[in-house]
């Protein structure tokens, strides 16, 4: 009892001096703290009151007085040296504080001196009574600290115990809360720390009672007069306090609170500030209350502020969750290690992770708020930039010599005169000739321009130009392609892989599905043919004799093109020199899947390509370990597609147009969002049961087939040969057929429940017609669009752009729907928004300066940045 009662002594010295360091860190480490004297003046009084009490208490003041030894010499230090010593000044308040909660004895209360009696003035008698205005009382002090910490326990050490101790040493978290915080993947101090609001309500202003408009939610502060309880004829109960200011006076009304009268009645004379929305009821005006609080006995945390509103799940309320993240912020935010070193935080102008994670949760005010938010946007932003300077490192610095092919532009263009002059390797052995490969001898000497049935675009020329001067270098390439639908990407990758079997390597291209890699395979063997190039098709489905022939033609170097799905990075699949990868719809493939197909080679250079437009902001964070090559004009000559967008009851009319143009010997796609009906999406079209309505009842004279991608590959196969060769009129299909599929012959598209697609899918399914000569049209139906669906389906009705979608769909669904975040290989981001260009750009300047002075952040004081990198990569960088 009485070790209880010495450690209660120094509660309110240690409050006190809690409260003058995180008002500290608030001000950016200025040292304004305290007017006159600053920090350095503080902690020499409030030491030598502090030793005094303990010596009156019978308690060691040795622990006490290393308050002042660590803010000495403050005001001459550096920012992140005063942060560093605050934290260690806030560690050692916790260790004072870290004993079991004080018992309290009573206080006798000395006698109140007898006043003479005074005579009171007459009052009339409707006057209302005054109420006692009670002085503003102490806050109470935070309940102690559960956390057990070793004596002698270095500042580090300290912080990283309290930040890494279970969630249930928080007050007021038991087993059950635990349950539900963990459900939301909180487990320690430091999760919810890192637990951060997804909106600020603006409760923060507070409106004078005389002008609170009608039906607004408002807020405005008061003092309390009268409380009483009534029943309503509904039986529900009303508790209504009659609240004024100097404008005016204000009924609040709560419902079904009974308890709360009691509370307010003991709060009479105090201050509230209640939320809420005016309204009238009867011929009486009430004032009906979302959230109050009183200022005299608590910090505002539910009003009054810019009041943080987190994610919940069942069982946990805001205002509990509100009271153990304020509980962290005040106790722990303080001790966040600093990971950033000073140069980075200049550079941006940012706050300190402590600053920011506090003002994050309870911001002062919107500009804090925001500022807040860009330091912790940056983090993110920032360490996925490193995580690409990495994989950049890994693969073209970390290696041996890769391939420096030559370059010969007149071999590829029917005029290279105008074009940039590739430099080639400076080499000690014969470059190869033409027909002097490992192949067969070439049966032509034309350049590739010539055997082909177009001319290359401007875009094309200047891609493959990009793409050849990066392949005339010993570091590998990694480069990303990028182009609409239709731009002529097969035609560039062609160039490549002739390019490569000019110098006497093999090339490798791997798609995402069989229908895909079978398509490029016909595409690239008739491109290639001129040339006596030798391809093979690796897929699933192969029987086990054909894909032993093709394994020994690559292993040999008998065949210089294999094209295939993820057969091609199996164990049993070998190359005799791979020079060159290529990798379709990149963002199918996790990180690993590229990398095996690498390693398969002697350093191949490396080309991804992508027929979904990705906005220029998602591109350098998604794919910042790449350059970027864009393909950004079309073929001359191509039709534009006539796109409609039609409500569910006017899909009639795609079928007449159906009709029609199969009548004129067109085919046409028919597509669902879902394979099997839902009891879930009742209102969304299944295939299976839209193939059969539409077979028996719409066009029964037709041709159907169904595709989706619950079907075996064979099947799948089988059904998509059929409506190639012209078996069938309709294919009714699942989005199996958003990629690639190539129908020069298909002219009408119909797209189903079209809001359930985003833009960027949506396009791609129109890429599937207009390939041919004839005009053709897609039609978007949707029966239940909601407003922002609506908003889309406009959008894509309107441009035909896919790069302009594709900004369009990331403003409208943000990243997420856009492309699979976890998918492309990066880490899911808490706070940062993709569509913040001037950020996503300071960020990747900032890492690429700071990671060329500091390859793999190997200097002391970069320690801290390199271990923060390797966690928030740990499950994500591939190795």
């Amino acid at each position: 009892m009485e070790k209880q009662s010495k450690q209660h002594v120094l509660s309110p010295y240690i409050e006190r001096a809690r409260k003058v360091l995180q008002l500290e860190q608030r001000t950016q480490y200025r040292d304004k703290a305290i007017l006159g004297g600053g920090l350095e003046a503080f902690a020499s009084h409030w030491t030598s009151e502090a030793v005094q009490t303990c010596s009156a208490a019978g308690i060691d003041p040795a622990p006490v007085r290393r308050f002042a030894q660590l803010l000495q010499g403050y005001h001459q230090r550096d920012p992140e040296q005063r942060a560093s010593s605050l934290r260690a000044v806030l560690a050692l308040l916790h260790e004072l504080d870290s004993g079991p909660n004080p018992v309290a004895t009573p206080v006798k209360k000395e006698a109140e001196p007898i006043a003479a009696p005074v005579k009171k003035e007459a009052k009339p008698k409707d006057a209302r009574p005054e109420p006692v205005i009670r002085k503003m009382q102490e806050p109470p002090p935070l309940p102690q600290n559960q956390i057990q910490l070793e004596a002698g326990m270095s500042q580090g050490h300290t912080a990283l115990t309290l930040l890494s101790a279970d969630v249930s040493a928080i007050p007021g978290v038991g087993p059950t809360v635990k349950k539900r915080l963990n459900h939301l993947n909180i487990r320690t101090v430091r999760d919810l720390l890192f637990y951060f609001p997804r909106e600020h309500r603006d409760y923060s202003r507070l409106t004078p009672i005389n002008k609170i408009p009608f039906d607004e939610l408002t807020t405005t502060k008061g003092l309390i007069w009268e409380v009483s309880t009534k029943r309503t004829s509904g039986g529900r109960t009303r508790t209504i306090a009659e609240i004024s200011d100097e404008y005016g006076k204000l009924y609040a009304n709560w419902f079904n609170q009974p308890y709360l009268e009691k509370q307010l009645q003991k709060a009479k004379g105090s201050y509230i500030v209640v939320t809420g929305i005016k309204q009238r009821l009867g011929n009486k005006v009430y004032f009906n209350v979302r959230s109050h609080e009183l200022p005299e006995q608590n910090e505002l945390l539910n009003t009054g502020r810019l009041v943080p509103v987190y994610s919940l799940t069942e069982g946990l309320h805001a205002k509990a969750l509100r009271r153990f993240t304020d509980y962290v912020v005040k106790r722990y935010a303080g001790m966040l290690p600093e990971h950033l070193p000073p140069s980075v935080l200049q550079a941006a102008n940012l706050l300190t992770l402590s600053q920011a994670v506090a003002q994050y949760h309870y911001p002062e005010n919107e500009g804090m708020r925001q500022a807040a938010y860009r330091r912790l946007a940056f983090d993110e932003l920032f360490l996925i930039q490193l995580g690409m300077q990495e994989r950049r490192s890994r693969w073209q610095f970390e290696a041996p010599q890769g391939n420096a092919f030559s370059i010969e532009l007149d071999k590829i263009f029917l005029d290279s005169s105008e074009l940039p002059k590739i430099k080639s390797p400076e080499r000690q052995e014969a470059v190869p000739t033409l027909g002097s490969t490992l192949w067969s001898v070439f049966t032509t000497d034309k350049p590739l321009e010539a055997t082909l049935p177009f001319r290359f675009t401007e875009a094309q020329r200047r891609v493959i130009c990009e793409i050849f001067a990066d392949m005339a270098k010993s570091q590998p390439m990694c480069r990303l392609l990028q182009g609409d639908v239709g731009a002529g990407k097969t035609a560039v990758a062609a160039a490549a892989l002739l390019m490569a079997a000019f110098n006497g390597c093999q090339g490798a291209i791997m798609a995402p599905t069989e229908i895909l890699a079978e398509q490029h395979a016909r595409s690239i063997t008739k491109m290639l043919e001129p040339f006596g190039i030798r391809t093979v098709l690796l897929t699933g489905s192969l029987r086990q004799r054909e894909r032993n022939q093709y394994r020994e033609m690559l292993a040999s170097g008998e065949a210089a093109v294999a094209i295939g799905t993820h057969a091609l990075i199996q164990d049993d699949i070998t190359f005799h020199k791979l020079g060159l990868v290529i990798v379709d719809e990149q963002h199918r493939f996790g990180v690993e899947q590229r990398d095996l197909l690498r390693r398969k080679g002697y350093h191949p250079h490396m080309l991804v390509m992508t027929a979904t437009p990705i906005p220029r902001t998602l591109a350098l964070t998604l794919y910042g370990d790449l350059d970027v090559s864009v393909i950004d004009q079309l073929p001359p000559g191509r039709q534009k597609i006539i796109t409609r967008w039609r409500t569910g009851a006017r899909r009639k009319e795609a079928y007449q147009l159906i009709e029609k143009q199969v009548e004129e010997g067109r085919q046409a796609f028919i597509i669902c969002p879902l394979v099997e009906e839902s009891e879930a999406l009742q209102e969304v079209k299944a295939a299976t049961a839209e193939y059969e309505r539409l077979q028996r009842e719409v066009f029964p004279h037709l041709r159907l087939g169904l595709l989706h991608g619950a079907m075996k590959p064979a099947e799948k196969d089988e059904i998509m040969h059929r409506f190639r060769n012209h078996e069938l009129d309709v294919l009714v299909a699942t989005s199996v057929i958003e990629v690639g599929i190539d129908i020069p012959n298909a002219t009408v598209i119909v797209i189903e429940d079209a809001d359930r697609f985003g833009l960027s899918q949506l396009h791609q399914f129109r890429g599937r017609v207009g390939r041919g000569q004839h005009q053709s049209y897609c039609y978007v139906l949707s029966a239940e669009a909601s407003i922002n669906a609506q908003e889309r389906l406009g959008v894509f009705e309107q441009i035909d752009d896919g790069f302009k979608l594709a900004e369009e769909d990331l403003r409208l669904r943000g990243p997420g729907d856009f492309v699979g975040v976890r998918q492309s290989g990066m880490p899911e981001m808490k706070v940062a928004d993709l569509s913040d260009t001037a950020l996503i750009s300071l960020t990747r300047d900032v890492a690429a300066k700071l990671w060329q002075s500091d390859p793999y952040l190997r200097k002391p004081e970069h320690a801290p940045l390199r271990e923060r990198m390797h966690l928030f990569w740990r499950d994500f960088m591939a190795h």
